[in-house]
């Protein structure tokens, strides 16, 4: 598990978020550190692992998810509830994706854990030209 129930609990209480010590609070920590691990910390690049400051502050995030929606992160999507209506005459739908084109299209995000974790990650590589 990454952090624990006291550091989140002072990390929400900075932000004027209350976390209680509760079972729920830490079966929370518990699911949310489940899902930076297999969705971040699994793809770091070489110099980066889980001790990474990062990780912690990221799963503080996704726990606030997880315990207001339990489940919140093992949510399943299907390729069809992804898409976005580009055409009415004609009845038209686009698929939205992350332009990464893998099964992480399906999966919920969150803006703030992708801009912490992103860049330790094999996705936030920048793009070799070769001439």
């Amino acid at each position: 598990m990454y952090g624990t129930v006291a550091g989140w609990i002072t990390y929400a209480g900075l932000r004027g978020l209350t976390v209680a010590d509760t079972a729920a609070s830490a079966q929370a920590l518990v699911r949310a550190s489940d899902y930076i691990r297999t969705r971040y910390v699994m793809r770091f690049l070489a110099d980066y692992d889980d001790t990474a400051p990062e990780v912690e502050e990221a799963t503080y995030i996704a726990a606030a998810f997880e315990l207001t929606t339990p489940g919140f992160w093992a949510t399943t999507f299907t390729p069809s509830q992804v898409k976005v209506l580009t055409e009415v005459k004609g009845i038209k739908w686009t698929p939205v994706t992350s332009g990464k084109g893998d099964a992480d299209d399906m999966l919920p995000t969150s803006p703030a854990i992708e801009a912490l974790l992103v860049p330790l990650t094999r996705w936030g590589m920048p793009a070799v030209s070769v001439i």
